[in-house]
C-alpha cells in the first residue's frame, strides 16, 4: 500500500472522495493512504452521509489534516471497518506518542473530554464505489468555523506533519501485517 503526504495544501469540500482522485494525486497507485492538510467545507453535493445532509449539518474547518484512502475491490462493510481501524490507529498515536489525554473514540469519530464537555477532534466517513472502497478521515489542527464545540491540534500542541507521517506509516504497516497474516492460514474444512 502507497503511503503519501502532499506537500501543498489543498481544499476539501468532499469532491476528493471518489475512485479516480487518489489515483491522480500518486501517479496511478490504486491502493493507497494519502493525507493533506486544508480547509474543510463539504459541499452539499458532495456530502456522503446522508444522515448529515438530510439534517443538514454542516462540515467545516478552518484547517484540517485529511487522510484518504482507496482500497481496491473492497465493499462497503469492509470500509466501514478500516475505517473504525484508521481512527483506533489516530487515537492510539495521539495517546501513546504525543501524550494526549482524555482521549476517546465513539464509532469513528475523536473526542477530547469526557461528555457533556467534551470536543470533537475528528470527521470521517467511508463509503463504496462498484470499484473500491474508499475513506475520508480528518483531524482538526484549527477548528475555528467547525458547527460543534471542536478541538485541533494546534490546541493539543500536537505537530500536524510528524502526526500525519505516523498514522500514515501506522496504517500501511497495519495493511501489510492484516495481508501476511491471511496469508498464511488455510481454509477451514
Amino acid at each position: 500500500m502507497l503511503q503519501c503526504l502532499l506537500p501543498d495544501e489543498l481544499h476539501y469540500d468532499g469532491s476528493q472522495l471518489r475512485t479516480d482522485w487518489v489515483a491522480e494525486v500518486t501517479g496511478g497507485h490504486a491502493e493507497a493512504i494519502v493525507a493533506f492538510q486544508g480547509s474543510c467545507d463539504v459541499s452539499p453535493e458532495h456530502m456522503i452521509d446522508t444522515e448529515d445532509l438530510e439534517l443538514g449539518h454542516v462540515i467545516r474547518a478552518q484547517r484540517m489534516l485529511h487522510f484518504i484512502v482507496q482500497h481496491p475491490g473492497i465493499g462497503l462493510d469492509l470500509a466501514v471497518a478500516r475505517q473504525r481501524l484508521l481512527a483506533c490507529l489516530a487515537r492510539d498515536l495521539l495517546a501513546a506518542e504525543h501524550a494526549v489525554a482524555e482521549l476517546w473514540r465513539y464509532g469513528d469519530d475523536l473526542y477530547v473530554g469526557r461528555p457533556p464537555a467534551h470536543r470533537k477532534l475528528s470527521i470521517s466517513v467511508a463509503t463504496a464505489s462498484p470499484t473500491c472502497g474508499l475513506i475520508h478521515f480528518a483531524v482538526n489542527i484549527d477548528p475555528a468555523g467547525a458547527p460543534v464545540p471542536a478541538i485541533g491540534l494546534t490546541e493539543l500542541q500536537v505537530d500536524p506533519e510528524r502526526f500525519g507521517v505516523g498514522l500514515l506509516e501506522a496504517y500501511a504497516t497495519e495493511m501489510s501485517s492484516c495481508a501476511r497474516a491471511a496469508r498464511k492460514v488455510r481454509p477451514a474444512r
